[in-house]
């Protein structure tokens, strides 16, 4: 295919960022149970470590169940549909979670939000890929990753700023004080109700874009595909990506949705990588430094809003660290970024657990933290994406990156659930030491196994990695 077309940039630019609202909810619902965790906590007098992992993992639960929808549903259905579902379900999980008199009530509307989680987050980005040209589809996906930052800042600054408003809660307060405060009573409610507005609109937008146009090709509706190519980058394009698409599908697999098709050879090879690498970007540890943030801190000597100010550092670490990922991304490629990322990201873990074995505590431990975060955020944070997004078949894309998707939040379930256990059995030092050996385990993986994807359309893919 021809590689320059007269793109219409902005509407490339306003679909793609309407459907990245979906990873700015995902962003914002997966952390704002980090600074929510000390107030609601003591509201529910939650005290065992089995309640504290229940209430922190719950919505992941939702998260497994969105991803499974999307691997029977998304190649039925398409894209747009599943993700508008997705925003309606934001929406109810923010109210629902924000009124929750019950700590069953509570988790309840946060497996709600988690399913609409699991659907964002798994096909927000396959939705971008399949409508970005070739040559900006590393940067167009990365602005996925880049909501979800984005998301997470906000979430991070908007708990800061509500524990704030409680001027009577002491530094020091102990776990009734913060029961009986304002913040433990009403505050943590405004920081999950806060999401309502953003999710509203995410699901009103999706009534306004289009549907994935290889989807729309797939589906024999060739006609709708080739008016959206059109406006994206003129008939020549739509008729070269039309064509392109169709190269790659058998009269068979037109309007069909075969599930078989993701037990072939070249498939489960894929799928193999996907798998690996969803549960490497999981158990690479940060989402503990996410999730558990407050208790990292706690554990450094900070006190309760010294915390707070922490956490959202780290979120504005994440957001300044995706433009590094947007300048390098289709430059470099997918595969020499994680590899110097991941071995950044070993020897910060072997610092951060010496940090807590020799008892430093305060800087040493911020420090190592934001260099992580930044590192993780550089890599395999947007770029797990982007490689789920490329590397499978048209015919059973939606399928496989959404068993992809479902590893992930199998991987973020299990480190979330059985971090607390973990930290008692191992210690901190422990804890963050086995981190970075999984981390070299995954440098040496990908350094092996990782095809290149970057510069090439999906079809070129296909072909090449049958």
């Amino acid at each position: 295919m021809a590689q320059t077309y007269p793109y219409n940039q902005t509407y490339i630019w306003l679909i793609s960022l309407t459907a990245a609202l979906g990873g700015f909810l995902f962003g914002y619902d997966w952390v704002v149970i980090g600074g929510a965790k000390p107030f609601y906590e003591p509201y529910f007098n939650i005290t065992s470590v089995e309640d504290q992992g229940w209430g922190t993992s719950s919505a992941l639960v939702g998260c497994m169940v969105g991803a499974i929808l999307c691997i029977f549903l998304s190649d039925k259905f398409g894209r747009k549909r599943l993700l508008t579902l997705a925003g309606l379900l934001f929406t109810v999980s923010a109210i629902g979670t924000a009124l929750a008199v019950t700590f069953s009530g509570f988790n309840f509307y946060r497996i709600v939000g988690g399913v609409g989680m699991g659907i964002a987050l798994n096909l927000s980005p396959l939705y971008i890929s399949e409508l970005a040209p070739p040559e900006k589809r590393g940067r167009l996906v990365t602005i996925n990753q880049f909501l979800v930052m984005l998301g997470v800042l906000l979430a991070q600054i908007a708990n800061w700023q509500i524990s704030l408003l409680d001027t009577d809660l002491a530094e020091n307060a102990d776990f009734a004080a913060i029961a009986a405060s304002w913040s433990g009573q009403e505050g943590w409610r405004w920081m999950f109700g806060a999401e309502t507005l953003p999710a509203l609109l995410f699901f009103i937008l999706m009534f306004f874009v289009p549907e994935s146009t290889r989807w729309l090709i797939k589906n024999n509706q060739q006609d709708k595909a080739f008016k959206i190519l059109t406006k994206i980058g003129g008939e020549a394009y739509a008729r070269d990506s039309v064509a392109e698409t169709r190269s790659t599908l058998s009269e068979g697999d037109l309007g069909e949705v075969n599930l078989k098709e993701l037990l072939k050879r070249n498939v489960v090879k894929l799928l193999a990588i996907g798998i690996f690498l969803a549960f490497l970007q999981q158990w690479s540890g940060i989402n503990v430094v996410i999730y558990y943030a407050a208790d990292i801190f706690q554990a450094a000597g900070f006190t309760l809003k010294q915390m707070m100010l922490n956490i959202v550092v780290i979120g504005g670490v994440m957001v300044g660290s995706i433009f590094v990922t947007f300048a390098t991304v289709d430059k470099y490629g997918r595969k020499s970024i994680l590899l110097v990322c991941l071995a950044a990201m070993i020897l910060l873990y072997s610092g951060l657990g010496y940090s807590f074995y020799a008892d430093w505590g305060g800087t040493p431990v911020v420090i190592f933290v934001l260099l992580n975060v930044m590192f993780y955020s550089i890599s395999l944070a947007p770029l797990l994406w982007v490689v789920l997004s490329e590397i499978f078949p048209t015919r059973v894309r939606g399928a496989a990156i959404s068993i992809g998707a479902l590893a992930h939040w199998i991987g973020n379930f299990t480190l979330t659930y059985y971090f607390p256990a973990i930290k008692e059995n191992l210690g901190w030092a422990n804890n963050f030491w086995l981190y970075g050996v999984i981390c070299a385990v995954g440098f040496l993986v990908i350094w092996w196994i990782l095809p290149e994807t970057k510069g090439k359309t999906l079809e070129q893919l296909e072909k090449e990695l049958q």
